[in-house]
């Protein structure tokens, strides 16, 4: 896509009694990815050859997930505490933020959890996810198409059973901050959201979201599905560059 993969290097970034595992491609202004599930280990190397020839792309591997320390602690707020930890050891006063799936949920939180960190981010960019409602009607349309339609996947589940009910169980708490819409609405902060169009997951939430946002942008690749580079690589190459050169530009 963009010639010859830029070099990769591991970091080890510590916390308490452990490690996350963490990789730096490419150099530039820095964007941080965040995985999907919550559960999964690295499966965004693709996203990050996309950006590393303009840009540092960092992807970590949250608690409980691959390499990094497997500890029990796979609540949000250390999820946040986390990140925080990784942009301290790469020296990052500010960063892109992007991921896929569930990832924008996490950097979204990350932004809102307080004013320290949402001056931190020069953007958000979500990829076939984003959204804030915790609706049954969306989880019952998702099972059904996953069972009649299936799904190519490229997510990798090396990851502790207990990450995703324990972090889904704190983000839920999240949604209900009665003050939680107001503080979107309030956000002013560049934000593109890029989905699929044939995802089996409903995109309702992510286009409440990308209007309640006052910079919120929202466009589909049509045809595509949930992991979009397995099928559009080239479209979604083009989309995302885009959107990073158009939120930095801001």
């Amino acid at each position: 896509m963009n010639g010859a993969s830029a070099v990769e290097t591991v970091h080890w970034v510590e916390v308490p009694d452990g490690h996350l595992w963490t990789c730096s491609t490419g150099t530039g202004f820095p964007v941080l990815l965040f995985n999907g599930g919550p559960g999964c280990d690295d499966y965004l190397r693709p996203l990050a050859e996309m950006l590393s020839h303009s840009y540092q792309v960092i992807r970590f591997e949250a608690r409980g997930c691959g390499n990094s320390v497997w500890d029990g602690r796979y609540d949000m707020q250390t999820l946040l505490a986390d990140t925080d930890r990784i942009l301290d050891h790469y020296q990052l006063d500010r960063v892109l933020l992007a991921g896929h799936s569930f990832g924008p949920d996490v950097a979204l939180a990350w932004i809102l959890s307080n004013p320290d960190r949402a001056r931190r981010a020069a953007g958000l960019v979500g990829i076939a996810g984003g959204r804030i409602v915790n609706d049954r009607q969306w989880h019952e349309i998702y099972r059904q198409r996953l069972q009649t339609e299936g799904e190519a996947q490229s997510q990798n589940w090396n990851a502790d059973p207990a990450v995703n009910p324990d972090c889904m169980a704190s983000y839920r708490e999240m949604m209900q901050k009665p003050d939680l819409l107001r503080q979107i609405a309030d956000l002013y902060l560049p934000a593109h959201y890029i989905m699929a169009g044939n995802d089996i997951r409903p995109d309702w939430p992510t286009r409440q979201l990308a209007n309640l946002l006052p910079a919120g942008d929202y466009e589909v690749i049509a045809g595509a599905s949930h992991v979009i580079w397995l099928s559009h690589a080239e479209a979604l190459n083009r989309a995302l560059n885009q959107a990073v050169s158009r939120i930095l530009d801001q």
